[in-house]
């Protein structure tokens, strides 16, 4: 059995950058430096993962284009902490297995939302350096959270609740923000209606 803050914590780091969680438990687990599921330590799946971090680390920083890749990914990124869920609970009986699968997607669904939320908000300047600032922040929140389960574990699932708890909080924040903006906008548009 994994440990379960190892899991907590790679579900929340999969909403942020599911490919980087994926190579980083490969290749912390061909490394020895945590038991990580064995499928991920094949030298193909760490090379597709590296691959795919690598175009998203790209599309990441470009205005627009990273909010249409977190739509792309709204499934794609709790899918994957589930299914990484069922590889780090292998023998663990079905009901606690359905837990730590709903419980990964969850976190990654958090995480996920809060970094589309965060996007959305930044995108409304039409500056490129906050992109990359916040790119590059949240990879290296993600590698930082899984490296620090492999030591940490207990430590992590406190962590990962915390920043669960925060990502509910700042995602409602951002939804009213941007609500409040969008009615702004729409209340300039010129009335393009013919005057009789």
């Amino acid at each position: 059995m994994f440990p379960t803050g190892l899991l907590a914590g790679s579900g929340w780091a999969s909403g942020l950058n599911l490919w980087a969680v994926v190579a980083l438990l490969g290749i912390g687990g061909r490394a020895g430096w945590a038991d990580t599921p064995s499928l991920l330590h094949h030298p193909l799946v760490i090379a597709v993962a590296v691959v795919l971090y690598a175009a998203e680390f790209v599309i990441d920083k470009v205005p627009y284009l990273d909010s249409a890749w977190d739509i792309a990914n709204t499934a794609i990124r709790p899918a994957g902490a589930g299914a990484l869920a069922l590889l780090m609970t292998p023998h663990d009986s079905t009901p606690h297995r359905v837990v730590a699968v709903v419980g990964a997607a969850s976190a990654a669904l958090t995480s996920h939302s809060a970094k589309a939320s965060l996007r959305a908000l930044i995108n409304l300047s039409p500056e490129p350096l906050s992109n990359v600032i916040a790119s590059l922040s949240e990879d290296g929140v993600a590698f930082a959270l899984v490296g620090f389960a492999f030591a940490h574990p207990r430590t992590t699932l406190v962590i990962t609740i915390v920043a669960m708890v925060a990502c509910v909080v700042f995602v409602w924040w951002a939804m009213r923000t941007l609500r409040r903006v969008g009615r702004r906008v729409l209340g300039r548009r010129p009335n393009r209606g013919i005057s009789r």
